[in-house]
This record gives C-alpha cells, sequence and structure tokens, in this order.
C-alpha cells in the first residue's frame, strides 16, 4: 500500500515538473511565432495548437479503450510495433494523464493565450487598437470559436478513438518502436542487461 502510494506521489510529481517545463517551452515558442505575425497567421497558428490538443487527446482516450489482448496476436507474429503497443494499453493511465491532462490543458492554455495575441494584432491592423468595444466583441467572438472547436473536436475525437482503439494504439506503437530502433530512444521498453561473457 506505502509502495503504491509512493509511486503515486512521485507520478504526481513528476508529471507536475514535466508539465511546467513544457507549459513553459510551448508559451515561449507560440509568443515568438506570434510575434509580428498577421492576424491570419496568428489564427491559422491557434488552429494548429487546438488541433494538436484534440489529437493527443485521442490517444489519451484510444490507450485507455484499447485492449491488449489483440497486440499479443501480433507480437507473436513478431509486428514490428506490437509490443510497443501492448505496453501503451498497460500504462493506459499515465499515457491518458500525459496525453489528455498534461498536453490537452498545456494546449488549452496555450491557445487561449495565442488567441488573445491574434485579437490585439488583429485591432491593431484594422486601426482599432485604442476602441476597446471593438476588441471586446472580437475577443470574445474568436474566443467562443476556438472553445467551440476545441469541445467539439475533442467531442468527435473521444468517439472515434473508442471506435478505433485498436488501430489508433497499434498507429502509436509502430510510431514508438521506430524511436526506440531507429532513434536508440528508449521510452517504453528497456534492453535487457547482456549477460557477461566468462562468467566475468
Amino acid at each position: 500500500m506505502k509502495d503504491s502510494l509512493r509511486k503515486s506521489i512521485n507520478w504526481s510529481l513528476g508529471i507536475a515538473v514535466i508539465t511546467l517545463v513544457l507549459a513553459a517551452i510551448f508559451s515561449i515558442i507560440s509568443t515568438a511565432i506570434l510575434s509580428g505575425v498577421t492576424w491570419a497567421a496568428g489564427m491559422a497558428i491557434v488552429l494548429l495548437i487546438v488541433l494538436m490538443g484534440i489529437f493527443f487527446d485521442i490517444i489519451g482516450v484510444a490507450a485507455t479503450a484499447a485492449n491488449e489482448v489483440p497486440f499479443h496476436a501480433m507480437a507473436s507474429e513478431r509486428v514490428k510495433g506490437a509490443k510497443q503497443s501492448i505496453l501503451v494499453t498497460r500504462n493506459a493511465d499515465k499515457v491518458a494523464s500525459f496525453c489528455n491532462d498534461v498536453i490537452g490543458d498545456i494546449s488549452g492554455i496555450v491557445s487561449g493565450t495565442a488567441a488573445a495575441a491574434v485579437v490585439v494584432e488583429l485591432a491593431r491592423q484594422l486601426g482599432q487598437s485604442d476602441n476597446g468595444v471593438f476588441q471586446f466583441v472580437i475577443a470574445v467572438t474568436f474566443t467562443s470559436i476556438v472553445a467551440a472547436l476545441t469541445v467539439g473536436g475533442k467531442a468527435f475525437g473521444k468517439s472515434l478513438a473508442i471506435q478505433y482503439s485498436t488501430e489508433i494504439i497499434f498507429q502509436v506503437g509502430r510510431f514508438i518502436y521506430v524511436i526506440e530502433n531507429k532513434l536508440k530512444i528508449n521510452l517504453f521498453t528497456k534492453k535487457r542487461k547482456r549477460s557477461k561473457r566468462n562468467g566475468k
């Protein structure tokens, strides 16, 4: 009981630190990209951030909905990415926490901040930077559109993730396989220590 509680606390602290770092990185990058761009380009960037949140939300939901049994059959046939898919489903709680909570929440916060920057730039380009009423109307309209796209996209993504959970997680497993085998970056699997030769 104590070990499980300790692991939960360590995981929570670790994910909090990761969120802090990623949020800072995303904010810096989005601010740097949005500075000096037109409002149309800014809207495209905000849309990309929203789509990223939806994309990771789909992966998180699919991880919790997927059954690892089909992947065992694939692994027995040595299908690339099958073992990684099994590990994703076995760690569904952590995968969902990272994809839905960390990336999803960060995307929501950053998209809101980016939307505000786009509103200011739009008002400036239209010569209405001093018109508080105009900025308020544009801000409400644009923020509402972003919120609608986010919620609607995630609602559609959840149904998609549940219906095609096996296919989605298999593609995630294949991606992880490429990272682990081509780039030599271990995300889930750990290399077994080779036994020492000659008893040394």
